[in-house]
């Protein structure tokens, strides 16, 4: 190989610790999204299929027969996980998504709470079982945040004194 074909992974094998551990928690954390946005999309392990509406609470369809999906609440998932995996090639923005990302998730598990599920409001759609899965996510994923910013930044103690 020449070094011209080399250097577009020369800049992946100088990653410190911290840049590897928030591209690699965004990618997997992106790929679990696109998964599920997918499956959301297959009958059978989405039960209740021919009842998936794009929107609005009437879904009746359900990712494992547990988690009320629509194809809005599917496509969205898709989103999420493109811009996992595209956001993970830079560690600060591995780190933005996840951070953010949590606290969007954090904000659904809110929505999911305070909307009644057969409302008109519960456009997404979501039932408990989805609001106990954001709120999981949600804290999962700004703990995964601050663990990779942390890594980045050397964790404390870890500076040379001055």
């Amino acid at each position: 190989m020449t070094s011209s074909a080399e250097s577009p992974h020369q800049g992946e094998a100088g990653l410190t610790a911290g840049e590897k551990l928030a591209r690699n928690l965004a990618a997997g954390t992106g790929a679990v999204f696109l998964l599920v946005g997918i499956l959301g999309f297959v009958p059978g392990i989405t039960t209740n299929y021919d009842s998936l509406d794009f929107a609005g609470h009437h879904s009746r369809a359900e990712l494992l027969g547990i988690f009320q999906v629509s194809g809005l609440h599917n496509l969205l998932h898709l989103a999420f996980g493109i811009a996992g995996l595209a956001l993970a090639r830079k560690a600060t923005a591995a780190i933005g998504y996840l951070v953010v990302g949590g606290v969007l998730y954090l904000g659904l598990w809110i929505y999911g709470l305070v909307v009644g599920h057969d409302s008109s409001a519960n456009f997404v759609p979501v039932n408990s079982a989805d609001n106990w899965l954001h709120l999981v996510l949600g804290v999962a994923m700004v703990a995964m945040g601050l663990w990779a910013q942390r890594t980045l930044r050397g964790g404390v103690g870890s500076q040379t004194a001055m």
